[in-house]
This record gives structure tokens, sequence and C-alpha cells, in this order.
């Protein structure tokens, strides 16, 4: 009898846990996470746009003949494209790049495409990861994220450093979008740990964007890397604000509704600060900017910077 009384107030308990769940899902914007932030300056976020066009071109079969070119083209010289690297050339063990000396920036840039769901070699790379999984630099990262990025290194290590001794005054950029922001940011960690391998790269001509960032390393790591790693997020992007992970997101796929469940007990069950505490959860890697296209009831286009030390909180 007991066990029959106990059965509705478990279904109220979970019915107030979903609507409270709801409630602040539907009622949060992307304006509320950053509206406490400093705004960038037109400098420092600058290369961000061209960094894009450089991710997008990686999609393209031919950039001499290109299909999908955005208004303004990739901003792209076919002459100066060092190598393309596609999935036959990576053997799937890393999405496909490319890598490009740009003469007009002084740049070499290392861009990696996303993830490109007909690809089972890439759910591969996604799916490799469990929480506590993989160590590395005193915190945790993503483990098939961290392969893919030493693979990359293994392949590339000559070539990179070849052309940072080559060009001395050239910054070395990696970037990627979703998977590949991954990739990107990690591969731009073990740089960093590796200079002696890149001719003794200085730290500072090292840098790293994550677009839409997967959420591939702890807090103390995007901490410390804050510096040579800038993630951005564009509006209410989903992949950097998930609190689960991505092994499990997608694992869940034909069990949505189970995922739901779970993750609104867990919101309303766990105390924020206690998530916040736990040393091996994944977070957006480095300097994140934000951009905020609208908010409630005004029209407006701002991007918003913070340090990953004060942004996480929002980017629960």
């Amino acid at each position: 009898m007991s066990i029959l009384c106990g059965c509705p107030l478990l279904e109220c308990v979970y019915c107030l846990a979903c609507t409270r769940w709801a409630y602040k899902r539907c009622l949060h914007t992307a304006g509320h996470d950053s509206e406490t932030w400093g705004l960038s300056s037109a400098e420092e976020f600058e290369p961000v746009p061209r960094i894009c066009r450089y991710i997008l071109a990686v999609y393209e079969d031919d950039l001499r003949h290109p299909i999908w070119e955005p208004p303004g083209g990739y901003g792209i010289n076919p002459d100066w494209l060092i190598s393309k690297r596609t999935y036959v050339d990576t053997q799937g063990q890393a999405p496909p790049y490319i890598l490009y000396l740009d003469h007009n920036h002084a740049d070499i840039v290392l861009a990696f495409r996303g993830l490109n769901l007909a690809r089972e070699s890439d759910y591969a790379v996604l799916l490799d990861n469990k929480l506590g999984k993989r160590k590395f630099d005193g915190g945790y990262v993503h483990n098939g994220l961290l392969n893919a990025a030493g693979w990359v290194l293994d392949a590339e290590c000559e070539t990179l450093k070849d052309l940072v001794e080559k060009y001395p005054k050239y910054t070395l950029t990696f970037a990627g979008h979703s998977l590949g922001s991954g990739v990107a940011a990690l591969l731009t960690m073990l740089v960093v740990q590796n200079r002696d391998r890149l001719g003794d790269i200085e730290r500072k001509r090292v840098r790293g964007y994550a677009i839409a960032p997967a959420r591939c390393m702890s807090l103390n790591l995007a901490v410390r890397y804050a510096d040579v790693i800038n993630s951005v997020v564009l509006q209410d992007d989903f992949l950097p604000r998930t609190a689960t992970p991505l092994e499990d997101i997608f694992k869940s796929l034909f069990c949505l509704p189970c995922l739901l469940c779970l993750q609104c007990m867990r919101d309303t069950c766990i105390p924020e600060e206690k998530m916040l505490k736990d040393p091996r959860r994944l977070y957006a890697p480095g300097r994140l900017y934000h951009i905020v296209e609208r908010k409630p009831c005004r029209d407006v286009i701002q991007c918003h910077l913070v340090s990953v030390g004060f942004a996480t909180s929002t980017f629960k």
C-alpha cells in the first residue's frame, strides 16, 4: 500500500522537475549569458570572419572551381594552398583539413571541417571518451579529439616546422568548426606543449580558434590556455552549452525523451556549484567570444568577450 501511495508522489516530483527545467530553458536567451561581459574590440575579433571562411573552404573539393563559395569568396589564393587532406588521406583518424599559407596576413593556417553526419569515422572520434578517461597536463581532455590532434601533429609536423622556420614573422593558427573545433583546440595545446618539435616556436605565435566549440577540456586547462585558444559561440548555440557529454548525446539520439528526462532531473537535483567543482567536467576551450544577434524586444548585434575563468558559470 505504501508503495502505491508513493507512485503519485514520484510522478508529481518528476512533473515539477520537468516544468522547472522547461521554464528555465524557454525563458533563457543568449543575451542572459553575456549581459555582464565586456565588449570585444574590433581588433580582437578581426581574424574570426576570415578564419570562418577558411574553414568553409575545407568543404570544397576544388578551390579553383568552388561550388559553395559565399558572397565575397573564401579569401583564399589557391596558389598559396600547401595541402588539402581528405578522409582518404586521414584514414578516418581526423576530420579533413587544409594547410594554407596566408601571406596577406602573415599567417600559417591549418583549418578543420566540422562533423560529417554521414561518416562513421567522425562518430568514432566523437564517441571515444567518457568522463575522466584522459588526463593531460594536470587536467582532463576529450580522449578521441586528443588522439585526432596527435595524429595530425605527427602527420604535419615536418611541414609545419619548415614553414615556421622559413617564415619566422608569421603566426601559426589552428582553427575548426564543431568536431574540428575540438581537434584544433587540442592541437593548439599539443603544439604549445611540444614547441621543440616545431623549431622552438614562441608561444605567442601560436593560436587556436574554435568555432561552435565542442566541450573538450577541463576548466583548469581552459583557463590556462586562454591566451592562445579562442572560442566563438553564436547566439544560443547548443553544443558548447550542454552539460551532457557529447558521446552520451549521440548515443541517445534514438531515445531522446529518455535523455531529456535524465537531463531535467539532474539539473533540478544536482546543485550547479557541485557540477562546477567536478575537475573531470569538460568545457568550451580558452577565451570565449559570444555573438549576440538578438535580444527580447530589442534589435541589436553585439559581440561580448570574457576570459573563460568568468564565462563558464554561464555556460554550465
